[in-house]
């Protein structure tokens, strides 16, 4: 697609535009910075990406702007954003937004289209008394309130849920927080800040442990032989750009075991098996 291919911009909208023209804008676009998300750990900005008139907002996180950590090596964290989206392309799960690397303002950096909430958005993970669990909803840590009030965390028992718990334990997601899970006007359910993806060691830690021992779904099953013919070829070709050898090593180990045996992880008892904050 060139330039003068992109639509109408007095026609368009972020929700109406076609995954190729994001994927043009966002790579293309001119990046200017718009606000900053001063809760995030690592420098996390706001931007508008414009090409041709039509503008995307999206989230920019510069290389520079990560803080070492001291079990994932440094400046590797927009890398394993950028992969772990290509993980659910190629798996064909939709549940990560379009996320690709790419230099700005600030030098090459992992760039995400940003989504926007609904203002009725439903809640999938959330904070209740122990005693008012709502009907289909699972809970995984009980807890008591600064008033000494018994509370559980919860999430939903849903489908795009499921799924995007599949996608964590492919990836090894060491921080699935419930602010990480959005929904979309349409519907779907996404995943974001995957910075802390892809490690040798077993790192999972996530509120959605609901389904811990349960069958995976056909959803993810499906997705995972279309892995597993990646990771023989063209995929793992593509992984040498985010991850080291030791870890596409590691992330094909993943994916053959959970075809031989696709079951959801039980929590681990040697570590923590929930992110903190959890919500």
């Amino acid at each position: 697609m060139s330039a003068g291919d992109l639509p109408d911009p007095a026609e368009m909208t972020d929700q109406l535009l076609d995954e190729d023209t994001v994927r043009q804008v966002l790579t293309e676009g001119t990046l200017e910075i718009s606000g900053r998300l001063t809760d995030a750990s690592n420098l996390t900005l706001l931007a508008v990406s414009s090409l041709d008139g039509v503008e995307l907002e999206c989230v920019y996180k510069p290389i520079r702007g990560e803080r070492p950590l001291w079990d994932f090596p440094d400046g590797t964290l927009a890398h394993r954003e950028v992969a772990a989206r290509r993980i659910a392309e190629y798996a064909q799960w939709d549940c990560v937004p379009l996320t690709i690397m790419r230099g700005g303002p600030y030098g090459n950096g992992m760039v995400q289209r940003w989504i926007e909430q609904p203002d009725d958005s439903p809640d999938l993970v959330d904070l209740v008394p122990a005693k008012k669990i709502p009907r289909g909803w699972l809970p995984i840590m009980r807890a008591v309130d600064t008033g000494g009030a018994d509370v559980a965390v919860v999430h939903a028992d849903e489908d795009k849920l499921k799924l995007l718990a599949g996608f964590d334990v492919v990836v090894n997601n060491a921080d699935r927080k419930g602010s990480h899970i959005l929904t979309t006007a349409a519907g779907g359910v996404l995943g974001v800040d995957h910075g802390l993806c892809f490690h040798t060691d077993d790192k999972l830690r996530t509120v959605l442990w609901g389904w811990a021992g349960e069958s995976l779904p056909d959803s993810v099953v499906e997705g995972l032989a279309r892995l597993a013919t990646g990771m023989a070829g063209d995929l793992r070709l593509e992984m040498d750009e985010y991850l080291t050898v030791t870890e596409i090593d590691t992330l094909a180990r993943r994916i053959d075991y959970l075809q031989m045996s696709p079951l959801y992880p039980m929590p681990p008892r040697g570590r923590s098996a929930i992110p903190w904050p959890p919500l």
